[in-house]
């Protein structure tokens, strides 16, 4: 996954830090379907408001673990021999 260029990310992520502080939020969560650069990360580490970057690779992490537009493409089953099947009891 390529890393975007600065603006393309830089850009919308003040504006939404913007957005946070202008309606007094203390918390956001920013998606992008690619990744963050390094200086993204830094910025969003250092505000006193809280931000969660999640990028594509996280993204696509949770919709497995939730199962949000996911299928499951195999099912697999895990048997324990029954020690009491043949026990007279």
């Amino acid at each position: 996954m390529a890393i975007p260029d600065f603006k393309s990310i830089m850009l919308p992520l003040l504006e939404f830090a913007g957005a946070l502080q202008g309606k007094r939020a203390r918390k956001g969560i920013f998606i992008t379907t690619s990744r963050f650069c390094d200086t993204a990360k830094d910025f969003a580490s250092n505000l006193e408001n809280k931000i969660i970057l999640i990028d594509g690779e996280q993204l696509a992490q949770y919709r497995i673990d939730f199962g949000v537009g996911v299928a499951p493409e195999a099912v697999y089953e895990i048997k324990r021999i029954d020690t009491d099947y043949f026990s007279d009891n």
